[in-house]
């Protein structure tokens, strides 16, 4: 056979093996950090907060359970909590840690940051910011508010979708997976009064893992490609 011709197979077949290769469905274990010594203590948190020992436990678990598991890399927030919850984790694991700020958690307004869950007037003003309707662009104070939060969402997701490891365990935080997960469902639809909604029944625990897959070949699909495939399980 000519030597053009086998080049040109050659390389349609290394074009058709990339595509298979872009293709694949990718999987994500989205983790929320362990209890932290601040949650133990019901105290509202900024960027602060190691873990307790129960949270070093719960992470330890999770290590366990994954690693018999196909998981290539790990992403995880910036927040210590969270990358001291990759590390134990990635104890089992022994892949890549990647931090991004797009993880993080929303910031809560100033007023409320290392104050009790309890006292009566952080009780307001989450109430106030989290279960009360409101327009998209309302702001107490200095939080992160609806608007910066799913600009954030649609950002990680973008992130996320570019990513070509077969299998990814991303840890994250408590407020910001509740709105990555309102925003697959949503998208651009997603008003803050939707979220109210969601949010009340949608709650994470330290430690819970919610697994979402992602078909690059089906983004012009009604789902873009997503699937959440199991929500807040604990190990």
């Amino acid at each position: 056979m000519p030597l053009i011709p086998l080049i040109v197979i050659g390389i349609s077949a290394f074009a058709i093996i990339g595509i298979i290769l872009l293709g694949r469905p990718r999987r994500f274990y989205f983790v929320r950090h362990g209890e932290t010594l601040l949650n133990a203590q019901h105290i509202r948190q900024g960027r602060e907060g190691a873990l307790s020992e129960r949270g070093r436990n719960q992470a330890e678990k999770i290590g366990q359970l994954f690693k018999n598991l196909h998981i290539e890399r790990i992403i995880s927030s910036t927040y210590p909590r969270a990358q001291e919850t990759a590390e134990i984790i990635n104890t089992h694991l022994k892949v890549s840690i990647t931090c991004s700020e797009l993880l993080a958690e929303r910031r809560n307004p100033s007023e409320i940051v290392g104050k009790s869950t309890r006292d009566p007037e952080v009780i307001r003003i989450v109430d106030q910011m989290d279960l009360a309707y409101h327009e998209d662009e309302y702001r107490f104070s200095d939080e992160e508010n609806f608007v910066e939060l799913k600009e954030r969402a649609r950002e990680c997701l973008n992130f996320l979708a570019s990513q070509n490891a077969r299998g990814s365990v991303v840890v994250t935080h408590h407020h910001f997976l509740k709105m990555f997960l309102a925003y697959l469902l949503h998208r651009e639809r997603l008003h803050a009064s939707d979220f109210v909604k969601l949010s009340f029944f949608n709650f994470s625990d330290n430690a819970g893992i919610t697994v979402c897959d992602f078909y690059p070949l089906k983004t012009f699909s009604p789902t873009l490609g997503w699937e959440v495939i199991s929500f807040n399980q604990t190990p």
